[in-house]
């Protein structure tokens, strides 16, 4: 993969790292911690900007893969009213 050209890590480290970051929200000091628990050695300014970098890709690949899903829903031009009972009045068209 071209997106890596010239990264002084592997692009398995630097998506590991860009991923472990926006699911779990763990710190950049954390995230070094961690990758330095596993053997590698990255300075946590390295980590932030990774995730600058490759955050907004990774964004965008996977969209497609979770598909578009609209935040609004619609009801028909139908409007009801709650009742103090709790009761759902419908007017009659």
């Amino acid at each position: 993969m071209t997106d890596f050209k010239w990264r002084h890590f592997l692009p398995e480290v630097i998506l590991q790292c860009v991923r472990w970051y926006c699911k779990y929200g763990i710190s950049y000091r954390e995230l070094e911690e961690t990758m330095q628990e596993r053997g590698i050695s990255v300075d946590n300014t390295t980590v932030f900007r990774w995730v600058q970098r490759y955050a907004p890709e990774m964004e965008k690949r996977l969209q497609w893969y979770r598909g578009y899903r609209s935040c609004l829903w619609r009801v028909d031009e139908t409007m009801s009213t709650w009742e103090a009972s709790g009761n759902v009045t419908i007017p009659e068209v």
